[in-house]
């Protein structure tokens, strides 16, 4: 079985209000699951992240009280660690480079969520500047991109937990389909 600490994670688990137990032994059966010192917030490590949204999604179809105990779900694709709002900056920049190609053409838009680094990260931001970043970026390559928060085509979750982020893309029919990951 993996083991995780709160620095190895690539899922974010944010648990309901009197959920936590509920919510650490269902998740015990997908991978290692750690406390943080965020309240109730859990971190995974899973082998795939992208198999275990879906086999959560079709565990918790199955078995829809269980549901109640996972506020939000958010596997991460990327992961850095960060020692400063300016290494951040550059960890997220180097992280989204790949994904360019598949952002030109397309309307989109960047939604973090911040535990930890108070004073030193401003959510709102830095998804400002992560939106910004792309923009220029796509326009220094002759291509386009729109910001869009109404109807975007894909959503970039930038999550951090202490000094440790991550990152993922997921396009509007993943969104729909996996209600857990709460990015509209």
């Amino acid at each position: 079985m993996l083991q995780t600490t709160m620095r190895d994670w690539n899922v974010v688990v944010t648990v309901q209000e009197h959920g936590y137990r509920q919510a650490m032994a269902l998740l015990r059966d997908f991978g290692a699951v750690a406390k943080t010192d965020f309240f109730n917030v859990l971190v995974m490590r899973v082998t795939d992240p992208s198999r275990f949204i879906e086999d959560l999604h079709g565990y918790l179809e199955s078995l829809p009280g269980l549901r109640t105990s996972l506020a939000r779900v958010m596997p991460v694709t990327e992961r850095f660690g960060f020692q400063s709002a300016g290494e951040f900056e550059a960890r997220i920049k180097a992280g989204v480079e790949p994904w360019l190609p598949r952002l030109a053409g397309t309307a989109f838009h960047v939604r973090m969520h911040r535990r930890g680094f108070k004073g030193r990260l401003s959510s709102q931001s830095e998804e400002l500047f992560l939106d910004h970043y792309i923009v220029d970026r796509l326009r220094q390559r002759d291509k386009e991109a729109n910001i869009d928060f109404s109807d975007p085509d894909l959503i970039i979750a930038l999550e951090t937990v202490a000094q440790v982020g991550g990152l993922s893309l997921w396009n509007r029919e993943q969104r729909q389909h996996y209600p857990l990951l709460k990015l509209d």
